[in-house]
């Protein structure tokens, strides 16, 4: 009697729950890579074994397709032999797997924000003192603002010993890597990534003149994808030429030594220089060069006729190259500014410019803003806060110089 009421009672259960074609069983909906994320996850080995069916069923198929197909007919077949027992494991077995297409969602939901991935691209060398201030210096900055290298934010920095197709192959690299915003540092390299992409966001650091060059539209408003944080501006040419005759009085004609590849901004530079106020009383030249040999061909050229000195661009080449370009300054006796700080410490006369890793580390407030959401068209670009000026004065007892106090009273450094 017992025996037959058993029956009796899983009667109405097989009559309530007919067999599910494959095309309505609840992962039919599954995109294939989700299929094949749960055919690899313990969960589905678990639910195999609970379930009773073949082990098969997770081996790796040959298309994304064949997983779809494989799954469902596994899923809807049936032998008669195994009867209710069997269709009961594998109804089991579908709340399972169907279950199992939330777990992706779940786990995603579960992560904090996802990882950001910058690339900062340098037109110096990765050995270049300035390039390492800047690289510490930018990632104070980030972490101050709350991100943490390797935990939500990845930093990729890349160097181009300022070298102009070295720049423009690593400018291309970058975009096809798909970063979530790039940092440039340097006119040429920001030039570079102009021509390669108009939509990854682009934070520029240590460039001239970006509405004269065509990078942003105004200062005010950019436009585009590019914004960021400007170095020189015309007013300083001027500031290098009064320096210059400040420490070297004897200077009655100056030279600006520059690489066209690097330096595009200088013709605008030298539209200043030929401004120059007749109370200075020097006349002005300029020298372009390409490679080593020019840059010891004319500075030794230059150097021959006495109260010379040197004004020597901030761009990524003769910055590469300012360990010729001193020593041959230190060998000709010849007076030379310089626009970075670091030089100075390197034997360098003077320097006067912006601080910068002051700019650098400004740099990473729109990183942040743009990171949480806002376009870099509507950020302002800004200019420099901080300037610095630096002596060295055993570069200037080398050259016969005796530095006015008044001068050494203004220097930010003072290197003995």
């Amino acid at each position: 009697m017992g025996r037959v009421r058993a029956r009796a009672l899983v009667a109405p259960i097989k009559a309530k729950e007919p067999h599910m074609p494959p095309s309505q069983s609840p992962c039919a909906h599954l995109d294939n890579n989700i299929v094949l994320a749960i055919l690899d996850s313990e969960q589905f080995r678990s639910a195999q074994k609970i379930s009773g069916l073949p082990q098969g069923l997770a081996r790796p198929f040959g298309s994304r397709l064949s997983v779809r197909q494989e799954t469902l007919r596994l899923l809807g077949s049936h032998s008669s032999e195994e009867g209710a027992r069997s269709d009961v494991k594998r109804r089991e077995f579908i709340t399972l797997l169907g279950g199992a297409a939330a777990w992706p969602l779940a786990a995603r939901a579960q992560q904090p924000d996802r990882m950001r991935r910058i690339v900062f691209l340098h037109g110096l060398a990765e050995d270049d003192p300035e390039v390492q201030t800047r690289i510490a210096a930018f990632r104070q900055g980030v972490e101050a603002l709350g991100w943490r290298e390797d935990h939500n934010i990845q930093i990729d920095n890349r160097f181009s010993g300022g070298d102009l197709n070295q720049i423009q192959v690593h400018a291309a690299q970058t975009v096809a890597s798909a970063p979530d915003l790039i940092v440039a540092s340097s006119t040429p390299v920001l030039a570079a990534l102009k021509q390669a992409t108009r939509t990854i966001p682009i934070v520029f650091c240590i460039v001239n003149d970006p509405v004269g060059q065509g990078f942003v539209a105004s200062l005010a408003r950019p436009g585009g994808n590019i914004t960021g944080f400007t170095y020189i501006d015309f007013p300083l040419i001027g500031k290098w030429l009064e320096l210059l005759k400040e420490i070297a009085p004897a200077v009655r004609r100056i030279t600006f030594l520059f690489s066209p590849p690097t330096a595009p901004w200088a013709l605008f530079f030298l539209r200043e220089l030929r401004a120059v106020p007749p109370s200075l009383a020097v006349e002005l030249s300029q020298t372009p060069v390409h490679d080593d040999a020019e840059i010891e061909a004319a500075v030794t050229a230059f150097a021959r006729e006495p109260g010379s000195g040197l004004i020597v661009a901030t761009d990524p080449f003769l910055n590469t190259h300012r360990g010729l370009v001193m020593a041959l300054a230190e060998r000709h006796r010849l007076p030379a500014i310089y626009g970075f700080r670091e030089f100075v410490t390197e034997g360098a006369l003077i320097s006067y410019g912006p601080d910068t890793a002051d700019i650098v580390r400004r740099s990473a407030s729109y990183v942040d803003r743009i990171l949480k959401g806002e376009k870099p068209a509507d950020l302002p670009v800004q200019a420099p806060t901080k300037y610095e000026l630096a002596i060295n004065l055993k570069t200037a007892k080398a050259l016969g110089l005796d530095v006015p106090p008044t001068l050494l009273a203004r220097a930010d450094e003072v290197i003995e």
